[in-house]
């Protein structure tokens, strides 16, 4: 599971770098910069709902656990 959401993060963050380069590099040689990078921030959006729904149904399921912070230490 750890190697899952690992592995989720890292692409939301991927996905989040591509954006910012398109953005930085379309739009130069007049065309208009927004399909790539709404493409790689739609990506972003949709990694973060899947990150988010499996963490939910595995929390359900009982496979992982919150722990939270222990209180009176």
């Amino acid at each position: 599971m750890k190697y899952l959401f690992a592995l989720a993060f890292v692409g939301i963050l991927g996905a989040l770098g591509l954006a910012g380069l398109f953005m930085l590099r379309d739009g130069r040689d007049g065309k208009s910069k927004g399909q790539n990078m709404m493409r790689a921030l739609a990506v972003r959006v949709a990694l973060s709902v899947l990150l988010f729904v499996c963490i939910l149904v595995s929390w359900r399921m009982g496979w992982i656990k919150p722990t939270g912070i222990p209180l009176g230490r």
